[in-house]
């Protein structure tokens, strides 16, 4: 297994599927993106899927539009050897033609279209998972429900998960899934990290209660987590160099503020500590939050490097104490807001239970 620790596999939801405890994104999969984001070439990409395989993980996240599907075909070539071995997901919903009204979105023809196109790419006869990739109002959910559940029974997909859509739209969506006896999602895609807690609020719950497995995309807060940027501001680089390094991920300039910097201080101090880096402390947060939030969290790592590759599987070679996720969870901790902290408020709890609250032994205090 190379230097890191055979990866552990975990079940996806409330699905049978096993799938690897680190999920290799492939937004960095070709080039054809360039400057907008900074991709691999062929050959590092396929240096990048082998070490994570080496690495024991078989789970693999691209979408129709990555790198206007160079991802797709990558990753098709590199796991037509052994296609069974591995989990495969893709995404459809965002357009791959700005011209046409119908080559984005939800409903049936994109759904359809999107598909087609995907197993062509991928080289493969079905998809382990579709996500749906954002939440698209325009489509009504009995719709996309009913589409989805039609192309599970044709064979050509497997699973369902969805991305970045509010909490209460997939659960309206799994419950008129189950009411119909329609597939419902699995998984379920958000941004989550030590700068990017809010999920907490409610998607978190949610998985919980509806067996939803989570993926975890951003676990490194758009690269300010690694603590790269936390240096710049030491070494008062240009505003010119800041803007070159901002091109490894779109959304760095979003996460750069006061608040996330301290986090991410806090992160290169215990990284230092430990003789670690900061972006393996930051994913293992993410991986013990299982612990913590009572829910099965994957982070999806990305690299553009062999080495960012190499640095990202080397937090399966240690866990962080409880003291040092108290250090982690100070600074970044979120207000879940209400009605959450209201309903969790000593004052409520007494007017609804009486003396009776400490006296009561509830088995699924951990679904809430």
């Amino acid at each position: 297994m190379g230097l890191f620790v055979c990866m552990r596999y975990k079940l996806l939801g409330k699905s049978g599927l096993r799938v690897s405890e680190l999920c290799l994104g492939t937004m960095t999969f070709g080039q054809d993106w360039g400057s907008f984001l900074r991709g691999a070439s062929k050959e590092e990409s396929k240096n990048i899927y082998n070490l994570f395989v080496n690495a024991g993980g078989n789970f693999i996240d691209t979408a129709n539009v990555y790198q206007n599907g160079i991802s797709e075909k990558y990753v098709g070539e590199f796991i037509a050897k052994d296609r069974n071995r591995f989990v495969v997901g893709t995404k459809y919903t965002l357009s791959t033609n700005p011209d046409d009204p119908n080559a984005g979105g939800s409903h049936r023809k994109n759904l359809f279209q999107s598909i087609d196109t995907s197993l062509k790419r991928l080289n493969t006869s079905y998809i382990d998972i579709l996500w749906v990739h954002v939440w698209d109002y325009m489509t009504p959910i009995e719709e996309l429900m009913r589409s989805l559940d039609d192309v599970i029974r044709s064979g050509k997909i497997l699973y369902i998960g969805i991305s970045d859509a509010p909490a209460w739209i997939i659960s309206r969506a799994n419950t008129i899934s189950e009411l119909h006896g329609w597939s419902s999602f699995i998984g379920l895609q958000i941004m989550y990290s030590l700068i990017e807690r809010t999920p907490e609020r409610e998607y978190l719950p949610m998985s919980r209660n509806l067996d939803i497995g989570i993926t975890s995309w951003s676990p490194l807060g758009g690269g300010v987590l690694s603590g790269k940027y936390n240096e710049e501001t030491e070494k008062k680089e240009t505003s010119n160099e800041l803007k070159r390094l901002g091109n490894d991920n779109p959304l760095a300039s979003t996460f750069k503020n006061e608040r996330n910097l301290i986090i991410a201080k806090v992160v290169q101090e215990i990284a230092k500590e430990i003789d670690k880096t900061p972006s393996q402390v930051a994913l293992n947060w993410i991986r013990q939050q299982q612990k913590n939030q009572s829910a099965s969290i994957i982070p999806i790592i990305g690299a553009r490097t062999q080495k960012q590759i190499k640095d990202n599987l080397g937090c399966l070679d240690f866990e962080l104490t409880e003291d040092q996720l108290k250090r982690l969870d100070e600074p970044s901790k979120v207000e879940l807001g209400f009605p959450h902290d209201f309903i969790h408020s000593e004052l409520i709890k007494n007017m609804i239970y009486g003396n009776s609250y400490s006296l009561i032994d509830n088995h699924r205090s951990n679904l809430f």
